[in-house]
């Protein structure tokens, strides 16, 4: 894997520079690339949209451009959880800037993602139908979890290499993450429902600050962090690290004062309030280091970061030159490739978790990748995405029975409820949605599907599984010799053929699958089962 350099924040001093040379010389492992490849990534958080891009160069990434844009759409949802037209033109009008300095990048080039603002949109896919448009390329919304994976894998590699215990935490607009790690490794991950934006629009809104409004903020962030304190005490890490937004904005106001760079301290933090209520309201601050977009929501955040250090016991954190963009680089730099595709860890972790039965996953699932593998799906775009699909396919037999652990009855819907609901490391939501739909459409009346049942791609997946699973319906290997699946013509019609005298070698089987034929033929997408 490349190593990862990202130019220091702008006005750290030197030491600090120093600092983070030093750490870079151990990022991440070198791997073979063609030289000058670009790399972005897409960061559409609560306050601000960020755009990184950079080259590998000799095994090298080097930052070459960072953008950013304060959008706020986190102060643009209302009561009921709705993005205000003003808050999604916003968005749209800044991704189109973003979309036109990536003309030219490649879909492997390029990774975008939302986080909790549109994680609690009703009307995210809305926003996200025009926003894919502007930009150019796909926005994944990512789980809490996931956004905490990514910011300690983008703090840890622009770190030391050290086989210390890392605590990190990352206070946003509408979220604070909190996880535990070692080394490069995170092992606790945890997203809370709480940020500058939200904080400061609910206790400051007003604009005045009081010290009773403060002390109200601090012991409401401390209720909600309340059961933090027993996974992320003290005595599990040995050093704490502050990433992003807030706590960088925290550093800039305390470096200005005189206080020292790459620190934030308890002593810091009171001299920072005793700032803030001198001022008494928003409109009067004059803070040297606060910049001017910051000064709306620096209220909010303070409290949540004070709740922080006071829940925790903490009187120091150094502040991380890494964060969410440098976690997606690390991705699409291959930053998993010692220890596989994370997403497969999550998929163990699940069969584990629901008693799933392993063995008969992986049955079906093999089998549903073979039958898969035989249809021509036709468009070019759809062929180029088949690794994908098929992969899909593959966690999706595996994970067919998962929801069996609540109930043998009405298993489909069970287990397409946890996997909607489940936050599993690596998978974006819409990816989650897309293994539900599977889990939820293996067995029953298509009827339920037919909102979903309008690509080649999906109808192909869902129609491998269910035969798959009635080819393995008596928990064994079945017999597939002369067994073809295929598309007819260019009708949207499938066709099941076997070899002569396989119908009576396995006749429950067969009426099984002729079953399944006539279930097809009530949809846009006939089957037709020829056995002799």
């Amino acid at each position: 894997m490349a190593e990862l350099l990202v130019e220091p924040t702008k006005g750290k001093t030197q030491a600090r520079r120093s600092d983070w040379l030093a750490g870079s010389e151990h990022l991440l492992e070198r791997f073979t690339a063609e030289t000058g490849q670009r790399f972005a990534a897409v960061d559409l958080g609560s306050n601000s949209f960020r755009l990184e891009i950079g080259r590998l160069e000799h095994g090298n990434f080097r930052r070459t451009e960072y953008l950013k844009e304060t959008v706020r759409q986190g102060g643009g949802m209302d009561a009921d959880r709705n993005l205000s037209a003003q808050a999604m033109q916003s968005g749209w009008d800044c991704l189109a800037r973003f979309g036109e300095r990536l003309a030219g990048f490649q879909l492997d080039e390029v990774r975008a993602v939302a986080t909790q603002t549109l994680r609690e949109a009703r009307n995210r896919d809305a926003f996200l139908d025009r926003a894919n448009q502007a930009l150019g390329f796909p926005i994944d919304v990512i789980s809490g979890r996931e956004e905490a994976r990514l910011i300690f894998q983008g703090v840890a590699h622009l770190l030391p290499a050290s086989a210390e215990r890392r605590f990190v935490v990352d206070i946003g607009g509408r979220s604070t993450e909190l996880i535990l790690g070692t080394g490069v490794t995170p092992e606790v991950m945890e997203s809370y429902r709480l940020g500058s934006i939200a904080w400061s629009g609910r206790f400051f809104a007003d604009g005045r600050l009081t010290k009773r409004a403060f002390e109200i903020a601090e012991v409401a962030a401390t209720a909600v962090l309340d059961e933090a304190f027993d996974v992320y005490h003290r005595k599990h890490w040995d050093t704490a690290y502050g990433s992003a937004g807030t706590i960088g904005a925290i550093e800039a106001v305390l470096v200005a004062a005189g206080w020292p760079a790459g620190y934030v301290t308890q002593d810091g933090l009171d001299w920072i309030l005793d700032q803030l209520i001198a001022s008494q309201h928003v409109d009067n601050l004059r803070v040297a280091g606060l910049r001017e977009d910051r000064k709306a929501i620096i209220s909010g955040g303070l409290s949540v970061l004070r709740a922080v250090f006071r829940l925790l016991g903490i009187s120091s954190m150094q502040t991380a030159v890494g964060g969410l963009r440098h976690g997606l680089i690390c991705d699409l730099l291959g930053g998993s490739a010692s220890t596989g595709d994370v997403r497969e860890q999550s998929v163990r972790r699940l069969i584990s978790k629901f008693e799933v039965d392993k063995v008969q996953g992986e049955r079906v699932s093999k089998v549903a990748c073979a039958l898969f593998a035989q249809i021509p799906l036709g468009t070019a775009g759809v062929l180029n995405d088949r690794d994908r699909l098929i992969r899909k396919l593959e966690w999706a037999g595996q994970l067919h029975e998962l929801g069996g652990h609540i109930a043998h009855s009405d298993c489909h819907k069970h287990g397409a409820y946890i996997l909607d609901n489940v936050d599993a490391i690596g998978f974006t939501q819409p990816e989650m949605h897309r293994l539900s739909l599977l889990v939820l459409g293996h067995r029953g009346k298509l009827r339920k599907m037919e909102g979903a049942l309008v690509d080649i791609g999906f109808v192909a997946q869902l129609m491998a599984l269910r035969l798959a699973i009635i080819l393995c319906h008596a928990r064994r290997d079945p017999d597939l010799e002369g067994l073809g699946l295929q598309r007819v013509g260019a009708k949207n019609a499938f066709k099941l053929s076997c070899r002569t005298g396989w119908a009576s070698s396995y006749p429950q089987s067969a009426h099984l699958l002729r079953e399944e034929a006539c279930a097809w033929q009530k949809t846009p997408w006939p089957l037709d089962f020829q056995c002799s």
